[in-house]
């Protein structure tokens, strides 16, 4: 995976240079020259007296709109939580609409991701220790069977839920969805109003909030550090060494894995689709990154190898392309290549899968758009699909038709 450093490291790093070059031009000093020429001798064809440092160019200050966009975690003490408020009641709409279809109606699915509620007692609530915790023979370890700090789940939910819209609850909307894994574990009940006023009362009713270990020598600055490495300031090595690959035969053996990601934030998986970089060249890679990025967020990669279905028509696909943007566009904004490829299974059937079996079905696309908003299991087999209730209902037509088309 390709990976451009951040806005603030590339500052750090421009700042400790800058330092670094100040302080190694005193007088006196005999290992300024010879440090400026060591990264001078990296870039090949460049003369000494203009070479930069490799990692000059990359990387901006961070503006404060981008600050604050990232800035939106709880702590443990709930330092950045939003005012708000959620009921139970308003808590299981939102569950049943959004989020039911991967964790089962009352948080107990184990088809896609383990169960969320499960494993505690009252006994527990009053203890805040979990006893299946010390059990050997107990099956499975539960959210709230692990969960110490009720902060950690509101702040999950708020930046990572739900699984194929990222960030689009509101605030009162993760109070509710909180509220309502609360209620299903017993910990408050039915007409509850979680809010951030009553959010750390809540927390002392938590069946696990005794749970944690304090362990000393990660907090001690005295003793032996956990990591052992070198803090280097003059001389540094600027050539990375590449541990780990992904074999070759592994390389693309189920789909494209930039396609298969969440389009959240500024990383991508690597287009295994293209042959893998052939050395690790600082230009070469930040060039890779871009394009796998820009591939990601404009296009479905896979559209443009798949093979067409032989027979498929294609009056509602260029009809589909003439309304706006490509369905195979609208298609990978919303996610549906993450599941599902053009030509290839992935967890979920390929769209070319999915056309032949409703060839010539009355009723096919109707049908079809209401499991792309309302999810489903059971057709392709015991994994779900969850609910995309986001999607505006346009779109949702625009790429069932393109997917009853054959996805050409």
């Amino acid at each position: 995976m390709a990976h451009l450093p951040g806005p603030a490291a590339a500052q750090s790093s421009n700042a400790e240079s800058k330092s670094n070059a100040e302080s190694n031009s005193s007088p006196g000093s005999e290992s300024g020259p010879q440090s400026r020429s060591n990264a001078q001798r990296s870039i090949p064809g460049v003369a000494l007296a203009d070479a930069a440092p490799p990692w000059a160019a990359i990387g901006r200050p961070a503006t404060p709109a981008e600050i604050a966009a990232w800035d939106i975690d709880v702590r443990a003490d709930f330092t950045g939580l939003p005012p708000g408020s959620g009921s139970v009641d308003e808590g299981m709409e939102i569950w049943d609409a959004q989020c039911a279809s991967c964790h089962g109606t009352f948080g107990e699915s184990n088809e896609v991701f383990t169960p969320i509620v499960g494993g505690t007692t009252q006994e527990d609530i009053r203890t805040g220790r979990v006893a299946n915790l010390l059990r050997a023979d107990f099956p499975q370890r539960t959210t709230l069977m692990k969960l110490s700090q009720l902060s950690t789940l509101w702040d999950y939910i708020n930046r990572a839920m739900p699984w194929n819209a990222p960030k689009s609850l509101s605030v009162d909307e993760v109070y509710a969805v909180t509220a309502y894994i609360l209620n299903l574990g017993d910990i408050v009940p039915d007409d509850f109003v979680l809010s951030h006023e009553n959010v750390a009362e809540v927390q002392q009713r938590l069946p696990n909030r005794n749970g944690k270990k304090f362990f000393e020598p990660m907090w001690s600055v005295a003793g032996k550090p956990d990591v052992q490495g070198d803090a280097c300031m003059n001389d540094c090595e600027t050539e990375a060494q590449v541990r780990s690959r992904l074999p070759d035969f592994a390389r693309n053996a189920h789909g494209n894995l930039a396609a298969q990601h969440r389009v959240v934030g500024p990383v991508r998986g690597a287009d295994t689709a293209q042959p893998p970089l052939s050395s690790l060249d600082a230009q070469a890679v930040r060039e890779a990154a871009r394009a796998t990025v820009v591939a990601a967020l404009a296009r479905a990669p896979a559209v443009a190898v798949a093979p067409p279905l032989a027979g498929a028509p294609s009056a509602g696909a260029a009809d589909a392309k003439a309304a706006g943007p490509p369905p195979a566009q609208l298609a990978a904004s919303a996610n549906c290549m993450a599941c599902h490829g053009v030509d290839k299974r992935l967890v979920g059937p390929s769209f070319r899968e999915v056309a032949e079996r409703y060839r010539g079905q009355p009723g096919a696309s109707a049908l079809l758009a209401g499991r792309v908003k309302n999810g489903g299991q059971g057709v392709w087999g015991q994994v779900p699909m969850p609910a995309n209730a986001t999607i505006p209902d346009e779109d949702v037509r625009r790429i069932v038709g393109w997917i009853l088309d054959g996805a050409v």
